[in-house]
């Protein structure tokens, strides 16, 4: 066949909420992509690599944890990269409006198709719908494009954490952000 006659489709990508068990396919994708936000140097807290078990585990829990929403991404069906919103406890009357945005990544091998910015889009619009004014979020200030994409999606920083994190030994600053998410506030 002439090659130059094939067409190659655009990749499929969608975001969705998880609201109910990982199958056990959407488990293992969703471990991969973790292990490869973490060889990446983004594994929103991991430095090394954990047991494969111990990664199963935290997304099985993330995903039974009433206080959190997992939010996901796939490219052509594949689970390759999620964000994660952390509510207040019921205790946290005066900051009931606002949540945690975290755990925020992509796999190398799906960047460039614009997962991320849905990602978050789509973090935003289910924290709106929990009727939540205001996302909280923090990132180290080594992960540049991540911060351009959050300012650029109108996430205002607020500060700074000269010891925010400590990989390989050297301490590493992070950047404290919010978003209004609901106009009317």
């Amino acid at each position: 066949m002439d090659q130059a006659k094939l067409k190659t489709l655009p990749p499929e990508v969608s975001i969705e909420l998880i609201e109910e068990q990982l199958s056990l396919p959407d488990l293992n994708d969703l471990c991969d992509a973790t292990d490869s936000a973490i060889d990446a140097g983004g594994g929103f807290g991991w430095v090394e690599l954990p047991a494969r078990e111990i990664l199963e585990r935290y997304w099985q829990g993330v995903v039974t944890m009433p206080a959190r929403k997992l939010i996901i991404g796939r490219l052509d069906g594949v689970i390759c990269g999620t964000a994660q919103i952390t509510m207040p406890p019921n205790n946290n009357q005066a900051q009931a409006h606002a949540a945690q945005l975290n755990s925020i990544f992509v796999a190398p091998w799906a960047r460039q198709y614009g997962l991320a910015r849905m990602i978050v889009e789509h973090a935003e619009k289910v924290a709106l719908e929990a009727e939540f004014k205001v996302l909280n979020m923090d990132v180290r200030e080594t992960q540049t494009a991540a911060i351009a994409l959050y300012e650029s999606m109108g996430y205002v920083h607020i500060g700074s954490h000269p010891f925010y994190a400590n990989v390989a030994g050297e301490y590493i600053a992070g950047r404290y952000y919010y978003k209004v998410i609901d106009p009317q506030k």
